[in-house]
């Protein structure tokens, strides 16, 4: 077997790692600079990046998600393994020198690979599909405590605190809007979603 065929197989088994980008919470918004100046009344500003990464709720979810990920690694991994094993036992035979079965064994290899790399897809699915379903139950929850929280404050515009380029920044509701959130809820129990697999093409 040449030396491009082992790289091909070698590439199909090295991908099979869940994708991480996905279920990583985002970094803090940082707050904008205060530029002094009068508050306005009725203007109120609001973190929705910082509320859904230092609340409670989030803070737990984000750590079941990952628990959730590290078992799907986990599976992959188990699955991977003898493969690697019967694909370096090819290449040790295949350099000893031509035979009648490599080019039968390499196949049925690529095709065990392939059906990792397929679970692994199938993982990456639902680990971004939990990801979206717990995001939109946090995001249920926050709704009701922001409403209260801008009556309570007596709010007449809520802005995105991110789009603000300064000014006085005493209409910040963030941090009262983390507090009742953590009233609200710290956590709720969740698992991976089950997904059907895709169409055969």
């Amino acid at each position: 077997m040449s030396k491009i065929m082992f790289a091909a197989l070698a590439a199909l088994t090295a991908s099979a790692t869940l994708a991480h980008a996905a279920s990583e919470p985002a970094p803090a918004a940082k707050a904008q600079p205060s530029l002094g100046g009068p508050l306005i009344k009725g203007v109120c500003l609001l973190s929705e990046d910082v509320v859904l990464q230092v609340a409670k709720v989030s803070v737990s979810a984000n750590r079941r998600l990952q628990q959730l990920k590290d078992q799907a690694q986990a599976e992959v991994n188990a699955a991977r393994a003898p493969i690697d094993v019967d694909f370096k036992a090819l290449q040790a035979d295949a350099a000893r020198g031509p035979s009648a079965d490599i080019d039968k064994r390499k196949a049925t290899i690529q095709a065990r690979y392939q059906t990792v790399q397929d679970m692994t897809d199938q993982r990456n699915r639902e680990i971004e599909a939990t990801r979206v379903k717990a995001l939109g139950r946090i995001s249920a929850e926050l709704q009701p405590v922001v409403a209260a929280i801008y009556k309570a404050k007596g709010c007449g515009l809520l802005f995105n605190r991110s789009a603000v380029l300064g000014g006085n920044l005493g209409g910040d509701i963030t941090d009262d809007v983390v507090k009742g959130m953590d009233a609200r809820i710290t956590s709720f129990a969740f698992d991976r979603e089950n997904l059907p697999p895709p169409a055969a093409r």
